[in-house]
């Protein structure tokens, strides 16, 4: 075949599914059949459930993010970048470079993995005062943030002050929330040893979720488990309880509660990455409807997966029930796309995605989990066991792994040192400065610009 005529396959997003789509492809494809593209801003793959041990400094940034550029032997061609917009009559995805430049990159099969990003709602002082734990960045500068107000409170005279400091507020009672908050909390608990005129009494930890039960996901007897964990260690859990209104040093709550605080760490669920918007396309609850082959009804060579895609959970008996936006379902989701966009390319038939769900890992930090694989409910060091060599074996390459066991292992045997590096300090940041979701272009500015063209 002339390498002219090569038919392009631009892949949209490295998260889990992106990532794994692209590998899979190299794999199975000849150089001369297709020619690979990957869009994403940052030229690594996340592993998103390890953020909360990066916050609390139990893993380092860089064991959890897997460099995409590591090995010569992939062929991809990575273009450092943000989609912002995608005309499917066109088949032209606009990219903005990390550079600046907004480009039109065509495609004749594209897939659409760009994830999701913290889902938000119109809570006044929530968007300026809030943090989220999405990104790498976020993890990162969140720990420094959390340390600092150890610092500051030790610095500080005023008793008002030093108490607002030591009092830290999470949304969410899901998997991320409440890891958040039991790594954390874990963190200051620790740390505040070594802050000899500090009273570990001040040190409070909220965790509020507006849902009647903590992680509903693993059912009552483990979700009561893990929040009878979570108060044990001191954590006030409040459940159908919201945020009413946020400030720069206080916290409304819904049932009339103002908590002091600088530290607002908002968790509650995620929304399908404003690029789904763009296409004009049927969406379920914000999710780019697909069929089971993850395919875009009425265009050709058009995939999504992963967060952003409601893919049908054939696994399940519940008429309408779409695939959780979970690490597991986009693993594979990511390697069957692969095998989908293959059998189109080579006129042979697609299948349809199906896989039965292994169950729920939740590390609460040191010895403390709850986990749920295979219907088995463990707690515990078993559940710890489980929890942790989940993690490990999906991680994707043999170097993470080394690095992530390495961190495990030391931060058994030494410790944490409650090093902050200064990050942001002067300029504190928020959810939108993070998550860059006014990036996008609007249906019109995208006609405009693929029309102009």
């Amino acid at each position: 075949m002339n390498i002219v005529s090569r038919p392009r396959i631009l892949v949209v997003g490295a998260g889990f599914a992106g990532v794994e789509c692209v590998r899979r492809l190299e794999r199975k494809l000849t150089p001369n059949e297709a020619e690979l593209a990957l869009v994403t801003p940052f030229s690594y793959q996340l592993y998103l459930p390890l953020l909360p041990q990066v916050a609390s400094g139990v893993l380092t940034p860089q064991s959890v993010a897997v460099s995409l550029r590591r090995s010569r032997k992939y062929r991809t061609r990575v273009i450092p970048g943000g989609a912002i917009g995608v005309d499917l009559k066109a088949k032209v995805c606009v990219v903005r470079k990390i550079s600046g430049e907004i480009v039109n990159e065509r495609y004749d099969h594209i897939v659409l993995a760009p994830g999701s990003i913290t889902r938000t709602f119109d809570i006044p002082g929530l968007t300026e005062h809030a943090r989220g734990m999405k990104t790498l960045a976020e993890a990162v500068y969140i720990r420094d943030h959390v340390i600092s107000q150890l610092d500051i409170a030790d610095a500080s005279e005023d008793e008002a002050e030093r108490a607002a400091r030591l009092q830290f507020v999470v949304v969410g009672g899901g998997y991320a929330g409440t890891e958040t908050a039991a790594c954390l909390q874990r963190l200051t608990h620790n740390a505040v040893k070594r802050y000899p005129r500090l009273d570990p009494k001040l040190i409070k930890w909220h965790l509020i979720d507006i849902a009647p039960k903590l992680m509903p996901e693993l059912g009552d007897k483990l979700g009561r488990s893990a929040l009878h964990i979570l108060r044990k260690r001191g954590i006030d859990v409040s459940l159908g309880v919201s945020i009413a209104k946020a400030g720069p040093d206080e916290v409304t709550f819904t049932d009339g509660r103002v908590i002091p605080t600088h530290t607002l760490i908002w968790t509650a669920g995620v929304a399908a990455s404003p690029l789904i918007a763009t296409l004009g396309a049927e969406t379920v609850k914000g999710r780019l409807a697909v069929t089971s082959e993850m395919c875009l009804p009425g265009h050709d060579g058009v995939f999504a997966l992963g967060d952003s895609a409601a893919v049908p959970d054939e696994a399940k008996d519940t008429a309408g029930a779409i695939c959780p936006p979970t690490a597991q379902h986009a693993l594979r989701q990511g390697r069957h796309v692969a095998d989908n966009v293959i059998a189109s390319l080579r006129g042979q038939r697609m299948t349809p995605y199906v896989h039965k769900d292994l169950g729920l890992v939740v590390d609460l930090g040191g010895m403390d989990a709850v986990s749920k694989p295979l219907g088995v409910e463990l707690r515990g060091l078993p559940a710890l066991i489980a929890a942790r060599g989940y993690h490990w074996s999906a991680l994707r390459t043999n170097v993470a792994k080394v690095r992530v066991a390495t961190n495990w292992a030391l931060n058994s045997v030494a410790g944490d040192d409650f090093v902050r590096t200064g990050f942001l300090t002067r300029t504190p940041a928020t959810l939108r400065d993070f998550e860059y979701t006014n990036a996008y272009l609007t249906p019109e500015q995208l006609r405009e610009r693929v029309g102009g063209q």
